[in-house]
């Protein structure tokens, strides 16, 4: 059920955003309704997984999108309310990309997905399941996550393991930038 958006935090922030929406609060939905994890908002026939699994005998189980609410993982009464014109489905559909342009005006968000972007994951998407995610991915969302703390001291042990050699690149700059900015980096590697 983990994703970019639960991982780094900007889930809670998303949901009191889409909470905080006129429509949200005319229809008395507050945060927890913006949640796929609990009753409410959730689409109760797949538990808010967006997939249902077909066990197959003496064969791989396989995995279908939701019939009901078709692979958004809520209700149609939560798809209703919309912030700026998107369902929070259509912003868990999000890539980082847009979402850094979304929620521009929006620091308490932007911090956590400009940090995503300057690590090279632009292209993921806010609601992509972390079983989806490569390692390297995982990583990169773990030191992100981390980093947007801005951290006085940051202690990373093998932080490029499971990168490609641009992408490390892309880190060291990324960590000489953030050590810029008061924060002291110890950095283990092999």
């Amino acid at each position: 059920r983990s994703n970019p958006a639960t991982y780094t935090g900007l889930f809670n922030d998303i949901r009191e955003l889409m909470a905080s929406t006129r429509d949200a609060s005319l229809r008395g939905y507050n945060a927890g309704r913006f949640s796929f994890n609990v009753r409410g908002g959730r689409c109760e026939a797949c538990s808010g997984d967006g997939i249902i699994k077909i066990e197959m005998h003496f064969l791989p189980d396989v995995y279908v999108p939701c019939e009901v609410c078709k692979g958004r993982r809520y209700n149609r009464e939560t798809l209703e309310v919309k912030y700026k014109g998107k369902t929070i489905f259509d912003v868990l559909d999000m890539s980082v990309a847009e979402a850094v342009e979304f929620f521009q005006n929006l620091p308490s968000l932007k911090r956590y997905l400009d940090t995503l972007n300057q690590v090279g994951l632009d292209y993921i998407k806010l609601g992509q399941p972390s079983t989806q995610l490569s390692g390297g991915e995982r990583q990169r969302i773990i030191i992100s996550s981390a980093l947007a703390q801005q951290p006085q001291l940051l202690i990373v042990d093998e932080p490029t393991t499971g990168l490609d050699p641009e992408e490390r690149i892309r880190f060291r700059n990324l960590l000489t930038q953030v050590s810029g900015n008061d924060t002291t980096i110890i950095l283990s590697t092999h």
